[in-house]
């Protein structure tokens, strides 16, 4: 007996429906980068290891796909990896296309990524994301269009959501005045688990990774921070008073929260998040919906140097990324999605016989030069059948031909949903189904 067929874990199959809401999904997020001015690019699947490899923190380079077996022989090639995001072979990009840029450079990507990460709820090993960034600009303008292009695309999509926003200079004084300098990376990787772990399991870390237990208590105060926004600033220029790259991180967030304005947007200056990979610089962000439990659904943040490891140094870029599976998680959990993606097909044609079917074929080629989406049902087979695959695909219309329709030319289209039903002419059924 042959095995069951089976797919990875961490992976899934996608019907015509789930493409169908897929590209619901990717058409409003790409809409919404193009009235930006970004550009769409694509990077390959696989990647060289050395490429991906340290851009991530321990952790992120644990979870690295390696290709074991390229088709080359291990003395003739590099060894190659799934990429793990769409920043860090971007920034490969730019360096090595950069002759043929204008800056600043403002693309987006919409392409799937891989990570060796335990499958659960909301998470993954294959999954997409739609990335958009501005890289060659120190200016704050770009953070100020990402937080405005999340507003524009979860407006579209209906989805209510919490953008949280911090800045890794703010994190670096911090690690400075609690007299862990050095430990800038531990403290970020530690509390950025602050949600998943709770407090207490955070301290534990931050021990464990040798911080000692005055540095672990004089964090704390800082981690529980209250207040409006302008309260939490305040109180940030007074306990980072004594860190030149604390206050530039304050001055930043402020600069920022001035730019952005009154919004309709819910922004929360959020100083627990951190962002665990390393190449983050100045302003991170991470976006919840308000009305699902399952974790960060768009990230992202400013770097200052992520293509100097490829030999071009210097290079500032922000940039964030939509999690579209986990978007698609959301839109299905609070039954979101518009019902007219069930299916793109507008008219179904169903017939009796040969000679009717050889007049639904000329009909619906007659459609197809009009732009409408067509099916004619393959063979003059039982009814209840054709009827049944056109409730099935939630096809709006069926065209019905039988010998009467057939002798005055025309055919019975009946509504799927009303169950109306009408004698129609070619005009005047290209009218109806515009």
């Amino acid at each position: 007996m042959a095995q069951k067929p089976s797919i990875p874990k961490g992976t899934r199959d996608f019907g015509a429906l789930e493409m169908a809401r897929r590209n619901y999904i990717f058409d409003t997020i790409r809409s919404v980068f193009a009235l930006y001015g970004f550009s769409q690019i694509e990077t390959p699947a696989m990647e060289n290891i050395s490429t991906l490899m340290g851009k991530y923190g321990e952790e992120g380079d644990k979870l690295l796909f390696r290709i074991q077996n390229s088709g080359e022989k291990a003395t003739q090639a590099p060894e190659k990896g799934l990429r793990y995001d769409l920043t860090v072979p971007f920034a490969r990009y730019v360096v090595q296309h950069r002759e043929e840029l204008s800056f600043p450079f403002k693309r987006y990507q919409i392409q799937p990524v891989w990570r060796a990460d335990r499958p659960q709820k909301g998470r993954y090993r294959e999954f997409y994301q739609c990335d958009v960034d501005v890289i060659g600009s120190d200016s704050l303008v770009g953070e100020l269009e990402l937080i405005q292009i999340v507003e524009e695309v979860y407006r579209r999509l209906g989805i209510r959501v919490c953008l949280h926003i911090n800045n890794r200079k703010v994190l670096a004084g911090i690690a400075e005045v609690i007299g862990a300098p050095d430990k800038m990376v531990d403290i970020t990787v530690a509390i950025d688990k602050l949600d998943k772990i709770g407090v207490e399991a955070v301290n534990q870390e931050l021990v464990e990774r040798g911080l000692s237990n005055e540095a672990v208590a004089a964090l704390q105060p800082i981690l529980n921070l209250s207040g409006t926004t302008a309260e939490k600033l305040t109180a940030l220029r007074t306990i980072l008073a004594n860190s030149e790259v604390g206050l530039k991180g304050v001055d930043e967030l402020e600069e920022v929260f001035r730019l952005v304005g009154e919004t309709s947007l819910n922004i929360e200056l959020d100083l627990c998040l951190a962002r665990g990979l390393n190449y983050y610089t100045g302003a991170i962000f991470e976006v919840k919906a308000l009305d699902a439990q399952i974790g960060s659904i768009t990230g992202g943040g400013r770097y200052d140097n992520l293509t100097g490891i490829f030999g071009m140094p210097g290079v500032s870029g922000v940039g964030i990324s939509f999690g579209a599976d986990r978007i698609y998680d959301v839109l299905t959990e609070l039954n979101l999605f518009p019902e007219a993606l069930q299916s793109g097909t507008k008219v179904l044609f169903t017939t009796f016989g040969q000679n009717e079917l050889t007049m639904a074929l000329t009909w619906a080629k007659a459609l197809r030069q009009e732009g409408i989406a067509v099916e004619v049902y393959p063979e003059p087979t039982k009814m209840k059948r054709q009827m049944t695959y056109a409730d099935q695909k939630s096809i709006p219309w069926v065209a019905i031909i039988g010998g009467d329709e057939l002798a005055q030319q025309k055919v019975m289209l009946k509504n799927m949903t009303s169950g109306e039903q009408r004698l129609v002419a070619l005009d005047e059924l290209k009218q109806i189904l515009r």
